[in-house]
């Protein structure tokens, strides 16, 4: 292990939360709040841990997967913990483990919250809560890496690490090249989000905390119904944006590129849309008598679903309210979530791509058990390695799904409740149903239950690896 690297990634990621916090602060002082304070407070304890660690550089800047997934598990540890002090040290989260679950929520975009009332809190600390999603949304080690003084192509290890998804490549040969092309598509389709929810009347601390939330796909709500009470014009652009947002990011690039031929071959992506289009029509025959014509429940059944399978969890109304079927569509689209490689979370269609091919082809082994057959994404003949680990993958992200629901069982909630509260933590979707439902709240849970839940927004973003490979004993051996 190079813990000298380590440390030094680490470091940045203390002057990066610093440098983040900038903002909330600017915006406390605009409205006139005292909490800007609190930040200054919080930017200087991060600048002084930040410059400490990274003031020498280290001799040995080779590292590879493990060094990789270690750093990325502990940057998004810290990166947590130094994110909830803004929380804690003004009083509007009180409780420590209360306000390292709703920094988590923020920084994985899970968008689930203990808060009842978030209309009452600052303005500063509302804007500092919605920034978090947009800044966990891409990755902050993908952000790093357009900046940190690194060479010889290791930072790949990181961009795999952090980047959702089977598989993880390059867009271009350098890796500082492709994170600062990812980032500028992901601010290019913000600032365009912004600038047509300003042309729909929505106030600009709003729009920003809006888009924040819907291009991390990530969730928290300024406003205790979440979407509910903007317009309609409102609720469909942002309902397009979650839909954009959780598309690949390589789909972009090829189109930015002029290779739209390139970009309309993605499978996942016509997967992933064909999805959209069918479980919004099914929900919409099933709603339409609840809102009196089929335009308004179209409107809600799409952003709904826009909104669950990219694990964004706005809501315009009250699905806990929606017949079985539809509720039931929307907890399985809470495990498939997004596309690999876009802002999203869940399992990933790709992955769920490949499961169905692997099983198709099992069965024509069966029946022809001389025939070679290959299992083909894109045209492209997907590897045995990848198909392994989509399977490990699948087994660690049930089994993990299991114990959670277990262990929150202590509180003794009814079996909806906390089935849907691990869904959709896990999965980094935000409401679930009952009582963690789009109305209601994760106050409801002891502080043990809330760790784990906590446990398992962190290992849903990082995809379970990461986080779990520290607790491994060859981790930490040097070399």
């Amino acid at each position: 292990m190079n813990y000298s690297i380590i440390r030094y990634i680490l470091g940045w990621i203390f002057n990066f939360q610093a440098f983040a916090m900038f903002f909330p602060c600017i915006v406390a002082v605009i409205y006139g709040e005292n909490e800007f304070l609190d930040f200054i407070l919080c930017i200087v304890l991060c600048l002084v841990i930040g410059l400490l660690m990274t003031h020498r550089k280290p001799e040995n800047k080779v590292f590879f997967a493990r060094e990789g997934f270690v750093a990325v598990a502990l940057s998004w540890i810290l990166l947590s913990i130094s994110g909830a002090l803004p929380f804690i040290i003004s009083g509007c989260i009180p409780n420590v483990v209360d306000a390292v679950f709703e920094t988590v929520s923020g920084f994985t975009t899970t968008g689930s919250s203990i808060l009842a009332d978030v209309e009452i809190l600052p303005k500063s600390i509302l804007f500092w809560r919605s920034f978090t999603h947009w800044l966990g949304g891409m990755g902050v080690l993908v952000f790093l890496l357009m900046i940190l003084p690194m060479n010889g192509g290791y930072q790949m290890f990181l961009m795999k690490a952090e980047s959702p998804g089977p598989s993880v490549s390059k867009l271009v040969p350098k890796v500082r090249t492709t994170a600062m092309i990812l980032y500028g598509i992901y601010m290019a389709m913000s600032v365009v989000q912004v600038v047509l929810l300003l042309i729909g009347d929505m106030p600009l601390f709003d729009a920003l905390c809006t888009t924040f939330g819907s291009a991390g796909t990530g969730g928290f709500g300024i406003k205790n119904d979440s979407m509910t009470s903007y317009s309609a014009y409102s609720q469909v652009v942002t309902g397009i944006f979650m839909m954009l947002f959780g598309i690949n990011f390589n789909v972009y690039f090829l189109l930015l590129m002029r290779h739209p031929k390139q970009a309309l071959k993605c499978e996942e992506a016509r997967w992933y849309i064909g999805i959209i289009a069918v479980s919004t029509g099914i929900i919409t025959i099933f709603i339409t008598n609840m809102y009196g014509s089929v335009g308004e429940a179209l409107r809600h059944a799409f952003f709904q679903v826009s909104s669950i399978i990219t694990t964004t969890g706005f809501a315009t109304t009250d699905f806990n309210l929606w017949p079985a079927i539809a509720k039931t569509i929307l907890v399985m689209l809470m495990f498939i979530g997004a596309c690999a490689g876009s802002t999203g979370g869940g399992i990933k269609v790709s992955r769920l791509i490949i499961l169905v091919k692997t099983i198709r082809k099992e069965l024509k082994q069966i029946l022809h058990p001389k025939n070679v057959t290959k299992i083909r994404l894109d045209g492209k003949i997907v590897e045995h390695d990848t198909v392994r680990s989509v399977n490990v993958f699948l087994v660690a992200y049930f089994l993990i799904f299991a114990a959670s629901v277990l262990l929150i069982s202590v509180d003794n909630k009814d079996l909806v409740t906390n089935f849907t509260a691990v869904a959709a933590t896990f999965n980094n979707i935000g409401p679930g149903l009952e009582m963690v439902g789009p109305t209601q709240n994760f106050g409801c849970f002891s502080d043990f239950s809330t760790f784990i839940l906590t446990i398992d927004m962190l290992a849903g973003r990082l995809e379970i690896f990461p986080l779990f490979i520290l607790f491994m004993r060859d981790t930490w051996k040097r070399f």
